[in-house]
C-alpha cells in the first residue's frame, strides 16, 4: 500500500493530469509546496511502483496504474467527506481537512462500510464524483451558471471551487446543492447575475462566482 506521502503525490499528479497530460516537475513542486529535489526523489519512488514514467528534463507521464491508484485515494477522501457531512453532520466547509487525514487509512473494509451506510453515493458534499471500487469516475456534464441565459431555471449540482472561503460565502447566501436558481437578469456592464432561489430569496452574483457554480437545467 502507498504511504501517506505517496498518496499526496498521486492526488497532486491526478489533478495536474486533468489540466494537462504533460506534468512538469515545477508544477508538481508548486502544487505540493516542496522543493524540486524532493519531488525528483519521490518521482523515482513512484516510478518503481509503475505509477509514473519520468526522464530528466521531460514531463512526468502518469501511467494507467498510477491514475487508478490516485483515483482510489480520491475515492477514500470523497467518501470520508460524505460520511462526515451526512452521518456526522459536519458542514460542507469543515469536511475537507478532516478527510485529508482519514483518506490515508489503509482499510478497504472501512471505506466499503462507509459507502454502504451512505447508500452508495455518486458524489461528495460538493458535487464532485466519487470513483467506484475500480477507480472509475463517472462524470456528469454540467454547465456553469455563467452560461445560463435570462429566464432559465436551473438546479445547483456541483462546485468548481470548494475552498472554505467560497463555501462560507455560499452559506451566507443560503445556496446549497439541489437549490433551484432562476436567472432574472444579466447585467451588461459586468455580466453579474441577478437570481432568485429558495424561499423567495434574491441576490446578485458576480460573473466570477457564477463560473464556479455548476448547474443542470430543469
Amino acid at each position: 500500500m502507498p504511504t501517506p506521502t505517496k498518496e499526496d503525490y498521486l492526488k497532486a499528479l491526478y489533478y495536474l493530469h486533468q489540466q494537462d497530460e504533460k506534468i512538469s516537475v515545477t508544477d508538481l513542486s508548486k502544487s505540493l509546496n516542496v522543493s524540486k529535489p524532493t519531488v525528483n526523489n519521490m518521482i523515482k519512488k513512484l516510478e518503481e511502483n509503475n505509477w509514473v514514467v519520468y526522464k530528466k528534463y521531460q514531463p512526468v507521464k502518469f501511467t494507467k496504474t498510477g491514475i487508478k491508484q490516485a483515483s482510489l485515494v480520491i475515492r477514500k477522501h470523497r467518501l470520508a467527506e460524505m460520511f462526515l457531512s451526512q452521518i456526522m453532520n459536519f458542514g460542507w466547509e469543515e469536511v475537507h481537512d478532516i478527510a485529508e487525514e482519514i483518506e490515508h487509512l489503509n482499510s478497504e473494509k472501512l471505506f466499503d462500510r462507509m459507502d454502504q451506510l451512505l447508500g452508495f453515493p455518486d458524489v461528495d458534499p460538493h458535487g464532485s464524483p466519487i470513483p467506484d471500487k475500480n477507480g472509475l469516475i463517472h462524470k456528469q456534464e454540467y454547465k456553469k451558471l455563467s452560461e445560463i441565459s435570462e429566464g432559465k431555471t436551473v438546479s445547483l449540482s456541483a462546485l468548481k471551487n470548494s475552498s472554505k472561503d467560497f463555501l462560507l460565502f455560499l452559506n451566507k447566501k443560503q445556496l446549497s446543492l439541489g437549490t433551484d436558481i432562476t436567472v432574472q437578469h444579466i447585467e451588461d456592464f459586468d455580466n453579474s447575475y441577478e437570481i432568485t432561489y429558495g424561499d423567495n430569496l434574491k441576490t446578485t452574483l458576480s460573473n466570477t462566482i457564477c463560473q464556479c457554480l455548476l448547474v443542470e437545467e430543469i
